[in-house]
């Protein structure tokens, strides 16, 4: 489990921009370690292996202890270097993002290229959306039928997700909490129900809750 929480990315995604008739395709993925940060800059290379560049940056551990980047034939400190000082500034770990430049044609120039490629890493960052890593349990909850209604009340106003229900002969549900929210949680869950609910306990890997 994590000692503190930290931000990541959400999810893969890819987004695209255009700089001077470049194309510069803006790709991130959340990477947990050094060897998923390097299996997805391969994975890119060989989809994108006719652009005129594949630059990476990737930082990995919750301290960011692991941080590694590439110009790709791009001038010395051009590509790989600004796109590692944005995702140091946003303090986003765990985290891969790959930039695909096919050149239009038009040479951008040294802070022209720093621009686009800063512009690049920000835009594969935020098309991935970032979220916070906590440590994160699954409950599972077992409730009469005539309890259903005040446990569905008690759940909207609770920061759970991922809630799943199987209907037998009583209900069961399952969700994901935040660890540090778990108490509370089941203390107000016991008492919205009288008590009449059984429940049980599952830790789970480290999960990236959406920043509210």
């Amino acid at each position: 489990m994590p000692n503190k929480p930290y931000k990541t990315l959400l999810t893969q995604a890819t987004d695209t921009l255009v700089i001077n008739k470049s194309r510069f395709l803006c790709h991130g993925r959340p990477c947990r370690t050094e060897e998923e940060a390097v299996q997805f800059i391969k994975e890119m290379r060989s989809e994108y292996s006719d652009a005129s560049h594949n630059c990476y940056a990737y930082a990995i551990g919750e301290n960011m202890g692991i941080m590694r980047y590439s110009d790709d034939g791009e001038p010395a400190g051009t590509a790989g270097l600004p796109m590692m000082e944005v995702i140091k500034t946003r303090q986003i770990t765990n985290c891969c993002v790959v930039i695909t430049r096919y050149f239009g044609g038009i040479l951008l120039g040294a802070g022209g290229l720093v621009r686009a490629y800063s512009s690049g890493c920000a835009k594969a960052l935020d098309t991935c959306g970032e979220g916070t890593v906590f440590p994160s349990e699954r409950i599972s909850i077992d409730v009469s039928y005539p309890n259903l209604g005040r446990l569905e009340y008690f759940l909207r106003t609770q920061p759970v997700r991922d809630v799943e229900k199987e209907f037998g002969a009583s209900v069961k549900l399952s969700l994901t909490i935040k660890q540090q929210d778990s108490e509370v949680f089941i203390s107000g869950l016991i008492q919205s129900l009288d008590g009449k609910v059984t429940l049980d306990r599952t830790e789970l890997e480290p999960l990236a809750w959406v920043d509210q």
